[in-house]
């Protein structure tokens, strides 16, 4: 059965927004040591804005030149960006050529990375803001199926850390968690 990343992007947009709004402390440090939760957020809400220009099939230069600012009211731009790019998925086809800053490739395996972003950022977020960290199980599973043929050079990429040893018996929330560098066997 074929993944419904489009669903799936839309449960993870859901998700992010949630614990968006449950952010008391915009200066809170993240599981990302660089990041504040503020600087989290806004990483993720310019990783949306971005998504329907480049659906569009323009390149990253002409998305860059035309993209609304972000403002100061994240959760705001969260609702309006996260919502522009879940339409815009929703009207694309997955075989769209998309245009990103290093490389093209399909709408597909861009949703399916956007999908990742968005899921694994989602615990950060929650881990920060002492929210719920439990993830829906449908996104643990597609976004770890989607990263197991590249946990070997995941680090190597430079978006994740290095991996953290889990037991293989750990749940698989906990093991996705891992191979991103995010430890999440403990409430830090």
């Amino acid at each position: 059965m074929a993944t419904d990343w489009v669903a799936l992007q839309a449960l993870a947009a859901a998700e992010f927004g949630r614990r968006v709004a449950a952010v008391s402390d915009w200066d809170a440090p993240t599981p990302d040591s660089e990041w504040t939760t503020r600087d989290l957020v806004a990483h993720v809400v310019d990783e949306q804005r971005w998504i329907p220009k480049l659906l569009t099939g323009c390149d990253y230069a002409q998305a860059e030149a035309d993209l609304e600012p972000i403002g100061d009211d994240l959760p705001a731009a969260w609702e309006r960006f996260a919502s522009a790019a879940t339409e815009a998925w929703h009207r694309a086809p997955q075989d769209t050529p998309v245009h990103l800053s290093t490389d093209v490739v399909s709408a597909g395996e861009y949703l399916a990375e956007q999908t990742s972003d968005i899921t694994i950022h989602t615990w950060d977020l929650a881990r920060a803001t002492g929210s719920d960290e439990q993830l829906p199980e449908e996104l643990v599973k597609a976004v770890w199926h989607h990263f197991e043929p590249q946990i070997e050079s995941l680090a190597a990429t430079g978006l994740y850390a290095a991996p953290v040893r889990v037991d293989e018996d750990a749940p698989l929330q906990v093991r996705l968690l891992a191979v991103t560098g995010r430890d999440a066997r403990v409430n830090a």
